[in-house]
């Protein structure tokens, strides 16, 4: 009876001490929920970047994103100022020519324009690739309509170093207008070229140079400069069409020092440009900026 005893007791002391054992091991290996989620949101914070901005996650954004955003303002401001800086040193006088405003600034050069764009992104691209080849800047007076069935071509022209200029919404005669409509046909190519490119036009032509002083007090009012021009290149005649020579010749027959040229986004233009910025630098002609008139003809 006593053996029987000592032997159940032997057997209970076993089992309970296996029991104490499992336990230990069990507290090892599993944490209680809620330290387990504190860990995992921690770890997803300090390494998983591709969880940043989702609603609810509740991880921060990392430090590169915020340190790569105030390093890239600066660049855009300081981009903005050095345009804004550029020296004013030719004027446009009333006859639409551009003159220095002092001796240390050439008197050989010519205003390069091309008007009723943006059309097509193999002409413009080919065109700016001539320009950059001249060293040579010019203004891209614009139609609204046109920009916004592509923006992205006035992108391109703005990011290739280029000058973009107010050409009115559409291509009809302002003068016709209202004064009321005119002047909305000038706001309006504002609004969508600094909409689509972040700044806005400085320069403005109207379609068929037709104004009023109406139209004239619209443009001085958005901050620009009215400008017809006093070199026409004829290239949109059916005279000149698919004739690249008849345009090199036009404008050579109308040169002056400070000739304001106007031509167009067309092929025979695109085609005639490369020989035309070459023979107006053999005769001792540059290209003006158009960054360096000033807004006030005089």
């Amino acid at each position: 009876m006593f053996r029987h005893t000592a032997a159940l007791i032997i057997a209970a002391s076993l089992l309970l001490s296996a029991c104490g054992t499992a336990e230990e091991k069990t507290s090892d290996t599993s944490a209680p929920a809620g330290e387990s989620t504190t860990t995992v949101q921690g770890e997803q914070g300090n390494y998983n970047p591709a969880d940043t901005g989702k609603p609810g996650t509740g991880v921060p954004e990392p430090s590169t994103e915020d340190s790569t955003a105030n390093e890239e303002k600066p660049e855009s401001s300081e981009k903005v100022s050095t345009e804004e800086k550029v020296e004013k040193t030719y004027h446009m006088n009333e006859n639409y020519y551009i003159k220095p405003n002092d001796e240390a600034s050439p008197n050989k050069v010519v205003l390069l324009t091309f008007d009723d764009g943006p059309k097509e992104e193999k002409m413009i691209t080919s065109l700016i690739d001539t320009l950059d080849k001249h060293n040579a800047k010019a203004i891209f007076f614009v139609n609204g309509y046109r920009v916004k069935s592509h923006p992205e071509l006035l992108k391109l022209i703005h990011e290739r170093g280029q000058i973009v200029g107010n050409h009115a919404w559409d291509h009809e005669d302002l003068k016709k207008m209202s004064n009321a409509e005119a002047a909305k046909q000038v706001t309006d190519v504002q609004k969508i070229v600094k909409d689509t490119i972040g700044v806005e036009p400085q320069f403005f032509r109207p379609p068929f140079g037709s104004g009023n002083d109406a139209l004239k007090a619209a443009v001085k009012k958005n901050g620009m400069l009215y400008m017809t021009w006093s070199n026409g290149s004829l290239d949109w005649d059916k005279s000149t069409k698919d004739k690249p020579e008849k345009v090199i010749q036009n404008v050579l027959d109308q040169l002056n020092p400070g000739s304001n040229i106007l031509m167009h986004e067309l092929p025979w233009t695109v085609e005639a440009l490369d020989e035309l910025l070459t023979k107006l630098e053999k005769k001792g002609y540059s290209f003006v900026d158009p960054r360096t008139i000033e807004l006030e003809a005089r």
